[in-house]
This record gives C-alpha cells, structure tokens and sequence, in this order.
C-alpha cells in the first residue's frame, strides 16, 4: 500500500504546472539544474541572494561546465560560465552601473583603459529592470561575454579579461554583494 502512495504522489508531481524535477529553487526563484549553450552543457555550480540592507534585489545563478568552489580556478580557466540575474525588486539602470563600476575596482584595481571602455559599453547596455526580469551574461572562449537584458541580446564585449573583471564582481575577492554571497554561487 505504502509503494502505491508514494507512486501516486510522484504521478501528482510530474503532472503539476511548472513542476520540474531538474530545477533549483532558491529564495523562491527556480533556476534549471542544467542548461546548454552552443552544444555544451553547463551545470548550475549555486545561487545566491543579493540583498542591499534589508532589501531582497536579486538571485542569482552561476552554472559552470562542471561543479567548482575554487573562485581562482574558475577565473583563471578560459572555459564557458554564464551567471543569470533574476530580479526579485526593481532597479535603475544607474544604480546597476554604480555596482558595475565599484566591482571593477574593488577586484580589478589595476585595471587598463580598454577594460574600462569594456565596462563603460556594460553600462549602456543596462536598462532599468522589474520584478520577475533577468540580465543573463554569458562567457564563449574565443567569442566574449554576451550580455542579455530583459530577454534581448544587447551585444557580446570581447575577451577573457572582461569576462574575468566581470564575473569576478560577483566571485572576485571583494564581491560586491558579499563573502556569503560568493559563498553559495561557488556552493559552500
């Protein structure tokens, strides 16, 4: 009898709305387990909550080609990492670029001009975001970091050191959002 509960459960499981057994949720934001990007496919290494005093912004996802806690390793290895940004409170765009631009001098603080060029293209790119909305940064060896606002492809920045300066905002040794959040995306 115990195994025909359980059986109908599991049933009344697959067939609810939105129900996904290869998601994480996190904070009440579901992320996939696992997702491919141009033939690869890269597994969710953690989330995080970025929040701003008492104020829940974002979570946010890192998915990586294997699971990995060593921030260095993940920002020395040139291989692909896409983080996803889902809002859970509104933000202007100028309050995102301030966060750009302190994350690249607190983990970048020698930073070249061209670097900073690259972060000032980040900055046009950003728009203000919603509750419910997502900005998805996407790294390619060879090709860049493509930056998607609100579902639509605002451009791709080249190189492995954007990529670098970028991720290292959230993984760096100064992330923005904090030692805790670091903490879960690198899933410790």
């Amino acid at each position: 009898m115990r195994f025909k509960v359980i059986l109908l459960i599991a049933a009344f499981l697959l067939v609810i709305p939105g129900f996904n057994l290869n998601a994480a949720t996190f904070k009440g934001v579901t992320m996939e387990d696992s997702i491919d990007v141009e033939g690869q496919k890269l597994v969710l290494n953690g989330m995080a909550l970025r929040k701003k005093f008492i104020v829940k912004v974002y979570v946010a996802g890192l998915y990586l080609p294997q699971k990995e806690t060593d921030a260095e390793k993940i920002l020395k290895s040139d291989t692909m990492r896409r983080t996803v940004m889902h809002f859970v409170y509104s933000v202007g765009a100028s309050k995102l670029n301030g966060g750009w631009m302190d994350g690249l001098k607190a983990n970048t603080p020698n930073h070249s001009p061209e670097l900073k060029k690259q972060f000032d293209t980040l900055c046009a790119y950003m728009e203000d975001v919603k509750k419910g909305e997502r900005i998805v940064f996407t790294y390619i060896p060879g090709k860049g970091t493509t930056v998607e606002v609100k579902g639509k492809q605002k451009g791709v920045i080249e190189g492995k050191e954007f990529a670098d300066a970028l991720f290292a905002c959230w993984i760096g040794p100064k992330p923005g959002p904090g030692k805790g959040f670091k903490e879960d995306l690198l899933g410790l």
